[in-house]
């Protein structure tokens, strides 16, 4: 390993050797045992403060110097300190220091990146480090100072990527509003030097869900396949549905085998789809979002090709996203999965309701956000959003004079609100000059069956108006891709979910009916609000253990991976 210190030596004399010297003048004028030591210390403090100045370590590593951009805390870190080291003892590695290299080694079982914290230089330095203390010669200063440095940029980084993740959440989602989650990674690394707790405190930062513990085990898991050579890729052909005969069968069942969705010791008849096979397949589309139908078709086949390596940078962009999410999402709330399309109610990380939602299509999509359910509105007007007016409202009327008779549609003025009892009438408005962007009215329709939004709606407000809500659509929730909405979530089963939110206030099931009669809206604000998160997970393992997959309905999995990407670069 080749160690070189920075600028030009003068010829026949290292820097090393006058730093030697001088240490050892220093110790016979002094006459005290401690002044070698003392001067290395000195040296060390410098080398750092040098080292924050510049940017630029003292000293290069195979040749080569180290280009950093370290983490803005540090140089007032090591003010506060005078510029001493914190993970150096004399002229050895601290205990801290050396259980923090042993974690760094280690973080790719999260789904993380070891060499953004550092560890490729880190482990030269150390092999260095090594190698001077086996000499018996004394080690330079440069090296204990970079050492030192980037191990406390290696923590501050680190902690900062697992209170709030690597990637700004905003820069995938753009209605991201979340509580930001904010802490001090220096205060952190100041209170896990002093108590000697460096890996406790990280480990304390990491999500605490079984969620996030359960979706590290599928990826060790999924990375033991890959490192047995992965699954085999399965050919184009016909589809074959149960009891057919298909050369591919015998990969089939080699596939299906590998990813566990065909237990071991299951009888299989060679080269036909049959039973036992069939539910292995079921077992495999339910775990993909497909449809449970045993038949092996297109997009069966699609999902069965895709590589465990592919499988694996999925669990770990989804790692990342759970590293967005606050520590802590209540003992009760709801939550929409939107590639998942489904609801689920948790009271203490268990599912106690859970239905099939239609979520927003690829051109209208549903946000990602968290928000606090209030109200419910019963029998409720539905206000065409501006978009499907512009879109899809105002050419109809423009063709058909009774269409907002026949369709129960009314005309309310902005200016009285828009659950106003003014009504326009609209033969008074020339609609054949009406822009809609200017419209000063709202277009609203009378509650009953032709109503989109059904029975019900569930109110968390939010800047961008999107709620739950009943539809008069139910055969959507027959579709296993149900993209269909402009961005509000419908929902199967929206009595019950009224049901289960107002039980406690002693709502019947004849009440519930009896609010979903009425010709004119009726509010119910809940007794205690209920925290909604609409989020975006496209990988996750159930509580079976079961890794299940979704598609990346929205192109998020990608921008997210491309960001991962260039942030590894910057680093």
């Amino acid at each position: 390993m080749e160690l070189r210190l920075k600028g030009k030596p003068r010829p026949g004399v290292s820097p090393l050797k006058v730093m030697v010297l001088m240490a050892l003048m220093v110790g016979v004028l002094c006459g005290e045992a401690g002044a070698v030591s003392d001067f290395f210390h000195d040296g060390v403090s410098f080398q750092v403060r040098d080292l924050l100045t510049t940017g630029t370590p003292p000293l290069s590593l195979g040749g080569r110097f180290l280009a950093l951009k370290l983490h803005p805390a540090l140089a007032p870190f090591y003010t506060e300190r005078r510029d001493a080291a914190v993970w150096i003892h004399g002229q050895k590695l601290s205990r801290e220091a050396e259980r923090l290299i042993r974690y760094l080694r280690s973080l790719s079982d999260e789904g993380l990146c070891p060499e953004d914290y550092r560890l490729a230089e880190l482990e030269e330095l150390l092999g260095v480090h090594r190698g001077a203390e086996m000499s018996g010669g004394y080690i330079p200063a440069e090296l204990l100072a970079t050492l030192d440095v980037l191990l406390s940029d290696a923590f501050l980084c680190l902690a900062d990527d697992l209170i709030a993740g690597r990637v700004d959440p905003r820069r995938v989602h753009e209605n991201w509003r979340f509580p930001k989650v904010t802490q001090d990674a220096s205060r952190l690394l100041r209170f896990a030097l002093s108590e000697n707790a460096v890996i406790d405190v990280l480990e304390q930062l990491k999500p605490s869900s079984p969620s996030y513990r359960r979706l590290v085990a599928a990826l060790a898991r999924y990375r033991d396949i890959a490192a047995r050579g992965g699954w085999p890729r399965i050919p184009d052909g016909a589809v074959v549905r149960p009891g057919d005969s298909d050369p591919r069968m015998p990969l089939l069942v080699v596939r299906l085998a590998i990813s566990g969705d065909l237990a071991a010791g299951e009888e299989i008849t060679f080269g036909a789809l049959d039973a036992p096979l069939r539910r292995a397949l079921i077992r495999f589309q339910e775990r993909h979002g497909l449809e449970g139908d045993g038949v092996l078709g297109a997009k069966t086949l699609q999902a069965l090709n895709v590589t465990v390596d592919e499988r694996i940078r999925q669990i770990e962009v989804n790692l990342e996203r759970l590293r967005w999410l606050p520590k802590n999402l209540g003992l009760k709330y709801l939550v929409v999965n939107i590639p998942d399309m489904m609801l689920t109610v948790m009271e203490e990380d268990h599912p106690v309701l859970w239905m099939p939602v239609v979520v927003g299509r690829a051109l209208r999509e549903t946000p990602v956000f968290s928000a606090r359910m209030t109200y419910l509105v019963f029998s409720p007007f539905w206000h065409v959003p501006a978009t499907i007016f512009r879109e899809d409202k105002l050419p109809k009327i423009r063709k058909d004079a009774k269409y907002l008779e026949k369709n129960h549609f009314e005309i309310i003025p902005w200016s009285k609100g828009e659950d106003g009892e003014e009504v326009l009438d609209p033969r008074s408005i020339d609609w054949n000059v009406v822009e809609a962007d200017s419209f000063p009215a709202v277009m609203r329709q009378h509650p009953g069956p032709w109503n989109p939004l059904g029975q019900v709606k569930f109110m968390f407000p939010n800047p961008d108006s999107i709620y739950l809500h009943d539809t008069n659509e139910p055969w959507l929730f027959s579709r296993n891709q149900r993209l269909f909405s402009s961005g509000c979530i419908r929902i199967q089963r929206p009595l019950d979910l009224a049901q289960y939110l107002l039980e406690e206030e002693g709502w019947s099931c004849e009440k519930l009916l009896n609010a979903t009669a009425l010709f004119h809206p009726h509010t119910v604000l809940l007794p205690e609000p209920l925290p909604v998160y609409l989020l975006y997970q496209t990988a996750w393992a159930a509580r079976d253990g079961s890794v299940q997959f979704r598609n990346d309905l929205y192109f998020k999995d990608m921008m997210l991976d491309y960001l991962l990407g260039l942030r590894n670069r910057r680093r």
